[in-house]
């Protein structure tokens, strides 16, 4: 059994509880799936976000790895996302709390808290009035920028998202007033339950999550321009060179993107 507590967390709840006590916390339900669920709660005015797993059951298991897959366990891959991401200088969630208990893959228990992002808005929240009503051009810039850079630097550390969409990157509160300050723009990722982490990103997987930006930011009204500007700051090479060297990477990139989007058009 392991459990692990910021200090801050601590001071929050003036003693570590026992694992049976991480277990056993509820609040305000975000979702529940099988055995898993994740929600909301505070502790002495600080707000935490809570998964907690009860075992992947072994036909999870089993349907993974028919497929060739890794399944993922339980929190222990969402703690690892965290220390990886956060190693590299990609704003995620903070960790509060952690513990896993058991010794078979399929019924193991465990639990990951972070402390709470809110109030927060969705990249996918934010731009979805931008077909409407433009963006300021330099705001719009460095958005782009910024999910460019913090893709191009997971992947560079052969970290894969899997579910790599708009809606995952946050804007907290007042990060258009530093904005406007010159302070440059803040992003957050989060949902990191998929995650994989290996020492170089197969090819697959890059196009995947890349493939889910795309897809997730056809309808906010962004022009070709602004896809060649993401292009030039995820490859860090001109426009020229890179389309002359990966231009069947980035039509691979294009096509599942384009498959996303039928088959949710036609959902």
């Amino acid at each position: 059994m392991k459990i692990e507590c910021s200090d801050k967390f601590k001071k929050h709840w003036r003693s570590v509880p026992t694992f049976d006590e991480f277990m056993s916390l509820d609040g305000q339900m975000y979702r529940a799936i099988a055995r898993r669920k994740t929600f909301k709660f505070e502790r002495n005015g600080q707000a935490y976000f809570a998964k907690i797993h009860q075992g992947v059951g072994w036909g999870e298991i089993i349907k993974n790895l028919v497929r060739f897959r890794l399944p993922v366990l339980g929190a222990k891959n969402e703690y690892d996302a965290i220390a990886a991401l956060r190693a590299i200088n990609v704003n995620t969630m903070t960790l509060a709390a952690y513990g896993q208990r058991g010794w078979n893959p399929a019924e193991l228990e465990s639990f990951v808290i972070t402390e709470s992002l809110e109030p927060s808005i969705s990249l996918e929240d934010y731009c979805a009035d931008w077909q409407r009503e433009k963006p300021p051009f330099k705001l719009k810039q460095a958005l782009i920028n910024e999910v460019a850079m913090m893709s191009k630097r997971m992947h560079e550390q052969g970290i894969n998202h899997r579910d790599l969409y708009i809606c995952h990157f946050l804007m907290k509160d007042g990060a258009l007033d530093q904005f406007a300050k010159g302070m440059g723009i803040n992003l957050y990722l989060i949902d990191l339950h998929r995650v994989q982490i290996r020492k170089a990103i197969p090819l697959r997987w890059q196009v995947k999550d890349l493939a889910a930006l795309y897809f997730s930011s056809m309808d906010i009204g962004l022009t070709k321009r602004d896809l060649y500007r993401f292009i030039r700051r995820y490859s860090n090479e001109t426009l020229k060179n890179e389309l002359t060297l990966n231009r069947p990477f980035w039509q691979k990139v294009a096509k599942r993107a384009l498959g996303l989007y039928a088959k949710h058009v036609n959902q």
